[in-house]
């Protein structure tokens, strides 16, 4: 994140959100209100807000291309919200403002909660091997956590539609797919159709987040996850997917060093076998078609960094780093395909 606070932060019109939050929350802002954007987010725009008292955290949707049913702050919202008084970590919201006159987007309001999103193996084995290897036990024990909760019984009963999730999902990704279309990408047409071919039968289905992963919450001081964020992605459905998309994590940052966050690279993070087993001990599921998860989070994420690739052609992409998202894209279909037959 920036030292300097920019006087109009890209995507934010600052003076209209001030004058927002003054009517909808009185007296929540005290000071002159200042903003700051997340670097490092590859979707929806993350904002830091300050007013010299208090801090919060601001997210809308990307500029330029969107992709239709994505980015989402509605929904985003509502999950955080009904969350909270859960065993899982998350920011409380406090204001969802779906009218885009506002700054251009909807976006919602949330605590500003302190701790590290850990995206370096050497910030993170700076903390020794024993903590690392609990931290990343802890990371599982969360997602088991998150799987266990009953829908009905937070208020989200209707948050997806889990019959048939599988195949809906892949419909959906391969429309996103055709959506950002720009380009030939080798492999990633065989990877959606291997995957329609060879569909597992689900679980019974929970809450799903749809993009677990270490960066992807924030850790105190205490070593314990305050907070996991960027529900984006998050429905009912198969809880695989989340575990299936760990995993892909963990082993791409392992045998492609410097193209993803590297934290599991730090001595001490758990293996993979270590991380998938924790997993069926604590949720009693049975994991033996784990392949084709890897494979299906494989395509999904080549999918979104396709969309990002596009936005940054159009000019659509705020911050830096976009240059170089294109050439990941065929390292996950890759990877993909070999996860499949590896089942």
């Amino acid at each position: 994140m920036s030292d300097e606070y920019p006087d109009a932060p890209p995507g934010l019109d600052l003076t209209k959100v001030r004058a927002h939050l003054d009517a909808e929350l009185p007296g929540t802002v005290r000071g002159p209100l200042r903003a700051r954007l997340f670097e490092g987010g590859r979707s929806n725009l993350t904002y830091l807000l300050e007013d010299g008292h208090s801090r919060w955290v601001l997210r809308r949707p990307p500029l330029g291309h969107v992709l239709a049913t994505a980015h989402d702050m509605a929904r985003e919202h509502r999950v955080l919200a009904a969350l909270h008084p859960t065993r899982v970590p998350v920011p409380e919201t406090l204001l969802l403002v779906e009218d885009p006159a506002v700054t251009g987007a909807p976006f919602y309001l949330m605590e500003y909660v302190e701790g590290t999103p850990h995206r370096d193996a050497a910030a993170l084995g700076a903390l020794g091997e024993q903590r690392v290897h609990a931290l990343g036990l802890h990371l599982t024990d969360t997602l088991v956590e998150l799987h266990a909760i009953d829908p009905a019984a937070v208020g989200l009963a209707d948050f997806g539609r889990p019959e048939g999730f599988l195949e809906r999902q892949l419909r959906r990704w391969g429309r996103q797919l055709d959506a950002s279309r720009s380009r030939e990408v080798a492999g990633i047409d065989e990877l959606h159709q291997q995957l329609a071919d060879t569909l597992p039968d689900s679980p019974a289905p929970t809450l799903v987040h749809g993009d677990y992963r270490l960066d992807n919450v924030l850790v105190g001081p205490d070593d314990r996850i305050k907070a996991v964020l960027d529900w984006e992605m998050s429905t009912l459905g198969d809880p695989l997917t989340d575990l299936g998309l760990l995993v892909m994590y963990t082993e791409l940052a392992r045998r492609y060093d410097g193209i993803l966050p590297g934290a599991a690279l730090a001595p001490g993070f758990p293996s993979t076998a270590e991380l998938v087993a924790r997993y069926a001990a604590g949720s009693g599921r049975d994991v033996s078609a784990l392949g084709w998860y890897v494979g299906f989070a494989s395509f999904k994420l080549a999918v979104v960094l396709e969309g990002i690739h596009y936005r940054f052609t159009q000019g659509g992409t705020v911050g830096g780093g976009f240059d170089r998202v294109g050439e990941l894209v065929p390292l996950f279909v890759q990877f993909g395909l070999t996860s499949i037959k590896e089942r």
